[in-house]
């Protein structure tokens, strides 16, 4: 009996010992071994509390300095993948006067869809002795759109197609311009921000034109003021020459609204 007991007592702290093995330190050396910067040290993920299908878990950091200078700022991403390789969260890392050799240490919290397996680190900020280490960010897929749709779309002068459309930007200024027959042409300021992530739009309401529009059939479009519409002929003022258009060759026509003529008595 008292062997029975012993064997099994030695089994269990076997066991133990195995499961403790899987949850070792995670340790991610930036940009890699062979040019260290930083040292980033992650210990076990704790769960602290959950809601639905979201938990909440923290994990001691500890980032070591390993360069020769000293760090001002930067920032670096942390993302989180289950047993499938699939991202289930994201957290964030600040750094700020962090000296050669120097150690920092916090706790961080983390959101995620999952239990996390695994992790990897990316810089979103660092000294621009640095940035050659930095990979580039992806750029951010986005929709843009237009009120109403079908105008013709540039961004940072170059021709994208009409609205909606699906358009790839890296992050940053750009500058979105809008037109359509019988709208005014208009131009909208877009930034796209470091934490902002692909599946957003932008839409954008265009004004109405101040002159009127006629689409023909052969695809060409007119703009300027309609003086008569009969059952045969069209007359359209352009740049001060009236021009005389078959009626049947109009495939549409877009009137803008006019102020009545002021009367003086």
């Amino acid at each position: 009996m008292p062997r029975f007991f012993s064997s099994v007592l030695i089994s269990v702290l076997f066991v133990t010992a195995a499961m403790s093995a899987k949850q070792p330190e995670q340790v991610v050396i930036w940009p890699d071994s062979a040019n260290p910067v930083l040292r980033i040290t992650f210990e076990k993920f704790q769960e602290a509390s959950s809601n639905k299908n979201l938990r909440y878990y923290t994990t001691n950091t500890v980032v070591e300095n390993l360069w020769s200078k000293t760090i001002p700022s930067a920032e670096f991403s942390v993302y989180l993948f289950d047993k499938n390789k699939a991202r289930i969260g994201e957290g964030l890392i600040m750094l700020s006067n962090v000296g050669p050799k120097e150690v920092v240490k916090f706790q961080m919290g983390i959101e995620a869809s999952g239990a996390p397996v695994s992790l990897s680190v990316s810089p979103r900020r660092v000294p621009p002795e640095l940035q050659a280490y930095a990979a580039p960010e992806p750029p951010i897929s986005l929709t843009i759109n237009s009120v109403p749709q079908g105008a013709s779309l540039k961004i940072d002068g170059k021709d994208l197609g009409t609205t909606p459309r699906v358009v790839q930007l890296a992050r940053g200024k750009h500058s979105l311009e809008f037109e359509k027959p019988g709208f005014t042409p208009g131009t909208f300021p877009l930034e796209i921000g470091p934490n902002d992530t692909s599946g957003g739009s932008v839409s954008y309401e265009m004004g109405a034109s101040a002159h009127d529009t006629l689409v023909l059939r052969d695809g060409s479009v007119l703009v300027g003021d309609l003086e008569s519409l009969t059952a045969t002929e069209a007359v359209i003022r352009i740049g001060g020459n009236l021009q005389h258009l078959n009626r049947n060759s109009i495939k549409q026509i877009l009137l803008t609204e006019r102020d009545e003529p002021s009367t003086k008595q």
